[in-house]
């Protein structure tokens, strides 16, 4: 018998939409915090690809979108006073102090953040404070599981390169 991730439970199809769609957020946050399970520093970091991206950089640039949709669409706060880069490409980028507990860690955090920023909202309301301009949350709901399924099918593919290497 094949095994079915979360949302295919029955407590998961039986919510509304909206927890729906915060269940299968979740099971991508967890799918992409689990690629670097079991990886030492320098696999995180190992660059295989043309691109800035790097296990460790794809959870570090899953925390800078959790950052931009949960946090300046909802509040409005610039991301300078939030802490985090200007351009996307740019949240790839690993400084010399970045460990795979730190970056996890920060994921968590923002995670964390994220669910309370939505937890007393609609998904029709409206999010005014991304420089994109007004978006219902169910947009933006859409929006970060499409990047989180893109990133985890890249971290897929990343760590079966490291560890068959």
């Amino acid at each position: 018998m094949p095994s079915f991730p979360p949302t295919f439970s029955a407590e998961v199809v039986a919510q509304p939409a909206q927890a729906q769609l915060e269940a299968f957020l979740d099971e991508h946050r967890d799918a992409l915090d689990r690629c670097l399970d079991g990886l030492t520093e320098e696999q995180a970091r190992r660059s295989l690809v043309a691109s800035r991206t790097t296990l460790l950089g794809l959870v570090k640039h899953a925390t800078f979108v959790e950052k931009v949709w949960f946090d300046e669409a909802v509040t409005g706060r610039s991301r300078a006073e939030i802490g985090i880069p200007e351009r996307s490409e740019d949240s790839f980028l690993l400084d010399a102090g970045d460990t795979i507990a730190g970056i996890r860690q920060a994921y968590r955090d923002a995670r964390d953040v994220s669910r309370r920023a939505t937890s007393t909202r609609g998904m029709d309301d409206i999010l005014t404070g991304h420089r994109r301009g007004p978006l219902p949350l169910r947009w933006v709901y859409l929006h970060v599981l499409r990047e989180l399924a893109q990133h985890c099918g890249h971290a897929d593919i990343l760590r079966e390169q490291i560890l068959d290497g």
